[in-house]
C-alpha cells in the first residue's frame, strides 16, 4: 500500500501554505512532517483526509492510495484514519463502545471479539465496561490508537498524537504506536514539533512558511 500525495498548491484567501509538495509512503513507513506553527502541516493532513474546508481553502493536487485516485471521495470514502493530539473518545459511551464504534458492520460476536482483542492489545483487558473518564491519559490514548486501527485504515494520519502526553508516557506511546503501524504495514504520516517523535530520520519532511 503506497500513500502518494501531491500538492501544487494548498491556499487560504490571503496567502499560500504550502506548494509543490510530493510525498510517497509505503506500507510501514512513518513521514515525518515538522515546521513552525501555522506553516500548514495540520493542513496537509486535511487535505489528504478530505476534511478540508473548501470555502477557506482552495487545494490543487491529488491523494492516491496504490495509484487509486481519492482526490474527489469524500473522507468516510478514502480509507484514512486520524489520530489527534486529543483522544476524542466519547464521554456517553463505555470504554467498549468506544472501540466497537469503529469496528465495521458484521455479526456482533465478531464485532465483540475483535473489541476484546484491542483490548489486550492494548494493555487493557477487562476494561471495556470504563468510563473513558476514570482512564488515565496514557490509557486514553491507547483506546483512541486502538478505535483508529479498528476501523481497518488503509493509511493513517496523526497530528500531534504524543504532544499532550508527559514525557515517560510519550516515548512508551511513542512506540506503541509505531509498533503497531509496523506491524499492520499502514502507510502513516506524523506531524510533530518534537525531533524526539521522529520514527525514521530518513523519512522526514519540514515545511516553511510559504
Amino acid at each position: 500500500m503506497t500513500l502518494s500525495v501531491h500538492i501544487q498548491r494548498l491556499a487560504t484567501r490571503q496567502h499560500t501554505l504550502v506548494q509543490h509538495l510530493r510525498l510517497s509512503v509505503e506500507s510501514g513507513q512513518i513521514l515525518t512532517l515538522m515546521g513552525p506553527s501555522g506553516c500548514g502541516k495540520s493542513t496537509v493532513l486535511a487535505a489528504i483526509a478530505g476534511t478540508l474546508d473548501r470555502e477557506a481553502l482552495h487545494f490543487e493536487g491529488t491523494v492516491a492510495l496504490d495509484g487509486h485516485d481519492l482526490t474527489h471521495l469524500p473522507t468516510a470514502q478514502r480509507g484514512i484514519g486520524l489520530l489527534f493530539q486529543d483522544d476524542l473518545l466519547f464521554a456517553h459511551m463505555t470504554v467498549a463502545e468506544n472501540l466497537r464504534f469503529a469496528v465495521p458492520a458484521g455479526p456482533a460476536r465478531e464485532r465483540d471479539a475483535a473489541v476484546e482483542r484491542a483490548l489486550q492489545e492494548a494493555g487493557l483487558a477487562g476494561f471495556g465496561p470504563r468510563d473513558p473518564a476514570t482512564l488515565s491519559g496514557g490509557q486514553r490514548a491507547r483506546v483512541a490508537l486502538m478505535r483508529a486501527l479498528l476501523a481497518q485504515p488503509r493509511a493513517l494520519l496523526l497530528d500531534e498524537p504524543f504532544s499532550r502526553l508527559d514525557a515517560a508516557l510519550r516515548e512508551q506511546f511513542r512506540a506503541f504506536v509505531f509498533g503497531h503501524l509496523r506491524a499492520r504495514q499502514i502507510p502513516a504520516v506524523l506531524v510533530t514539533h518534537d525531533a524526539a517523535d521522529i520514527a525514521d530520520p530518513a523519512q522526514v519532511m519540514a515545511l516553511g512558511h510559504a
